[in-house]
């Protein structure tokens, strides 16, 4: 026990002595938290601004998303205006087409040729399905088969 007094007793005087090392050690801590305090502050701000960042160019895309539709909305309806059948009759007879008269038209035949009719116009048959082709399986009921296994169960048990 007498090792610890003298030990503090030591340090109490060390501090009595010496009073500008507990302010040292104040400052010092209170400098730590002010540099702490400062780095949370700048990674705070760093994150926000990297998020103000992204926003601004998800703004900026969206609106150009927004122009790119609406210009191909435009285009679109020039194509529709320009393709209409008016506008086009009207180009036609501008560079020298006419409207085509019944005595006009000439047939072409090509020997060897023989038009393919669409598979849609072929006459295929058509099965016809009645309760008379159908399997029996599918005309029973619930019912009718819940008693045949009943039945056929009574009769493998015998």
């Amino acid at each position: 026990m007498n090792m610890q007094n003298v030990n503090v007793n030591h340090l109490v005087h060390a501090y009595k002595v010496a009073p500008w090392r507990i302010q040292r050690q104040w400052i010092g801590s209170g400098l730590l938290a002010v540099v702490a305090l400062a780095m949370i502050a700048a990674l705070y701000l760093d994150v926000t601004s990297q998020a103000a960042i992204a926003g601004r160019e998800i703004q900026d895309l969206t609106a150009s998303i927004e122009t790119s539709q609406q210009v191909s909305a435009d285009l679109q309806t020039q194509l529709a205006s320009l393709t209409s059948a008016r506008v086009m009759e009207q180009r036609a007879l501008e560079i020298g087409f006419r409207p085509m008269e019944s005595g006009d038209a000439e047939y072409l035949v090509v020997p060897g040729y023989s038009a393919l009719e669409p598979d849609i116009l072929s006459s295929v048959p058509v099965p016809q399905l009645s309760a008379l082709t159908t399997p029996p399986e599918y005309n029973e009921s619930l019912l009718d088969w819940a008693d045949k296994k009943i039945i056929n169960s009574a009769r493998s048990s015998q």
